[in-house]
């Protein structure tokens, strides 16, 4: 009786599982980021734009109609299909489970403070162009996104 117990335990279990496994992550809203600056080749791109979401550390970068997740805390950048993400207004839909195992190369990254601005420099690839962002900081200095 116990041994046919645990069995059917074991099967509502393993039956459960496939379930949870494909159950859809949900999309997060990726809401712009106002007063950022966008350099790509010390350049001014002529379309751009920066989204951040809940999770600080986190930006997703538009350049022309290319998408890049920017990791700024492990210092690694992800090339995003543009098919996965969608306009809202001002703002977009994207969800992490969309991101690629590999991250770019992204050699020479290099962050520092500039002002009431925290400056993120890197290149794409090993002799790519060179992104730079300039996200505003809080008063006290920390990063705001």
């Amino acid at each position: 009786m116990m041994a046919r117990c645990i069995r059917v335990t074991l099967a509502l279990l393993l039956a459960a599982i496939p379930v949870c496994a494909q159950a859809p992550l949900q999309k997060q809203l990726w809401k712009s980021v106002g007063f950022a600056i966008v350099k790509f080749n010390d350049q001014a791109p002529k379309s751009w734009n920066i989204y951040h979401a809940e999770k600080r550390g986190l930006l997703l970068v538009h350049l022309w109609k290319r998408y890049l997740l920017v990791d700024m805390k492990e210092q690694e950048a992800y090339e995003i299909d543009p098919q996965t993400v969608k306009q809202r207004g001002e703002d977009v839909e994207w969800s992490p489970a969309d991101k690629p195992e590999q991250p770019i190369e992204t050699p020479e990254w290099k962050t520092r403070d500039v002002g009431n601005m925290q400056l993120v420099k890197f290149r794409l690839g090993k002799d790519g162009h060179i992104l730079e962002l300039q996200v505003p900081l809080l008063i006290n200095g920390k990063p705001a996104y």
